[in-house]
C-alpha cells in the first residue's frame, strides 16, 4: 500500500493538565528501521500510566524533574503517548519477514529492544518513544504479537498494558490453584484482569471495589466482594490471604500485610490510593512475607496472555469508546473511575 507521508495523532507537548494534549494532523511519519514493523493503529487504549505520566506523578519532586518520566529519567517533548495498542502492519524494517505485512497484531508494551538493540533499561510504549495515540506507530517486531481472534480491535485493544499487568503480578507471586487472592481496586483496568487471570488458575478471589460494581465482579467471577470503604481485618480476619495483588496502597495498606498468612506474598504495580505508607517491618519478617514489585514484564508473560485471548479464557471489558480527537474527554472520563474495564480510543475512524 501506499503510505502517506503525514499522519495524524495526538502529542503531548509537556506536563500538565489535559491542555498539554494537542490532536494534530501534520506529524511526521514514523520511520521503520532495522528489526521494526510499521503499525497502522486501530484502536488504543486508556491507562493510569498516560495520565500519571502527564501529570509528572512519576517524579519524586518536582513534575518538571529529571525523575518525571515512567523510566525515572526525563521525558522529552512533545511525545505520543498510548501504551494499549491493536493494528495491522503495514511495512517492515531490514532483517524482518515481509509476511508479517497484514497481520493484526498487539504490541507488548514494555519494550526490551528499540532502534534495532537490546534496552539497557526498558522503555515503556508511549513515554520513552512515541506510542500509539497515532494514526502509525512503529516498534521492535519482537514486540508485535499477531493475534488470531474474532474479537474487534477495539475490544483487543483493552488487553495489552492491564492484563500484560495483571498476568505478570500473577506470575511474580506464583498464584496457582487453590490460593486465596485478594485484588484491590478491583473494578479498574489491572484489576478486573487479575481477577480474570486469578480465576483462570483456578484460585479464589476475593475483590475489593465500591458497593455499586459488587455485582459485575460477582458476575465476572469474584467469589467475594468486600467494601473497600469497610475493615478488610473485620471481614476476613487475620492470616486469611494467600496473595494480596495491589493497585490502591494508601491509607489502608498495613491491614494488607494483616491478612496475609505466614510466607503470603504481596505483589504490588500501582498506588492509586496514594503512594507513601506505613510498613511495620516485624510483620514483614516474622510472617516470612514475600514482596514483589511489578513493572518489567516476565519474558513468558505476553506470549501467554496472547493465547489466552485466543482460546477464549478471558473476556475483553470495554467501558467506553471515544474518537480519538476526544482523547481529554476520555480521560476525564477514566479519572471519574465510575467504569468497570477499559476506555478505548478508536483511533480508525
Amino acid at each position: 500500500m501506499e503510505l502517506p507521508e503525514k499522519m495524524f495523532g495526538v502529542v503531548l507537548n509537556g506536563h500538565g493538565g489535559p491542555d498539554q494534549l494537542e490532536f494534530r494532523t501534520d506529524l511526521p511519519m514514523p520511520k521503520t528501521g532495522p528489526k521494526d514493523v510499521l503499525i497502522r493503529v486501530e484502536a488504543a487504549a486508556v491507562n493510569n500510566t498516560d495520565i500519571n505520566t502527564r501529570i509528572g506523578w512519576y517524579s519524586k519532586g518536582d513534575q518538571d524533574a529529571e525523575d518525571a518520566g515512567w523510566s525515572g529519567q526525563a521525558l522529552n517533548f512533545p511525545r505520543i503517548q498510548g501504551a494499549d495498542v491493536c493494528g495491522t502492519i503495514v511495512d517492515v524494517g531490514e532483517g524482518v519477514d515481509k509476511g508479517r505485512i497484514g497481520k493484526r497484531v498487539l504490541i507488548e508494551p514494555c519494550l526490551q529492544e528499540a532502534n534495532g538493540t537490546q534496552l539497557e533499561t526498558p522503555w515503556y510504549f508511549g513515554s520513552e518513544c512515541d506510542g500509539g495515540f497515532s494514526e502509525y506507530t512503529v516498534v521492535a517486531d519482537c514486540h508485535a504479537h499477531s493475534i488470531n481472534s474474532s474479537l474487534t480491535s477495539i475490544e483487543l485493544a483493552s488487553f495489552p498494558c492491564s492484563y500484560s499487568t495483571a498476568e505478570n503480578m500473577l506470575t511474580r507471586a506464583n498464584v496457582s490453584k487453590g490460593d486465596r487472592v485478594l485484588v484491590t481496586g478491583a473494578s479498574g483496568g489491572v484489576g478486573s484482569a487479575a481477577l480474570q487471570l486469578a480465576k483462570a488458575r483456578g484460585a479464589k478471589v476475593l475483590a475489593v471495589t465500591s458497593p455499586s460494581k459488587a455485582e459485575d465482579l460477582m458476575a465476572l467471577g469474584a467469589d467475594q466482594v468486600l467494601d473497600r470503604s469497610s475493615s478488610y481485618l473485620d471481614g476476613l480476619g487475620a492470616n486469611s490471604i494467600d496473595v494480596v495483588i495491589d493497585l490502591v496502597a494508601g491509607d489502608k495498606w498495613p491491614s494488607l500485610l494483616d491478612l496475609l498468612c505466614p510466607g503470603g506474598r504481596y505483589a504490588v504495580a500501582g498506588a492509586i490510593g496514594g503512594p507513601i505508607v506505613a510498613l511495620d517491618v516485624r510483620t514483614l519478617y516474622l510472617k516470612d512475607l514475600s514482596f514483589f514489585g511489578c513493572t518489567v514484564l516476565e519474558s513468558k508473560v505476553f506470549g501467554n496472555l496472547v493465547r489466552l485471548i485466543e482460546d477464549g479464557k478471558i473476556r475483553p471489558l470495554v467501558a467506553e469508546t471515544f474518537s480519538l480527537k476526544d482523547i481529554s474527554k476520555a480521560q476525564k472520563s477514566f479519572e471519574e473511575k465510575s467504569h468497570i474495564g477499559k476506555i478505548v480510543l478508536d483511533v480508525g475512524q
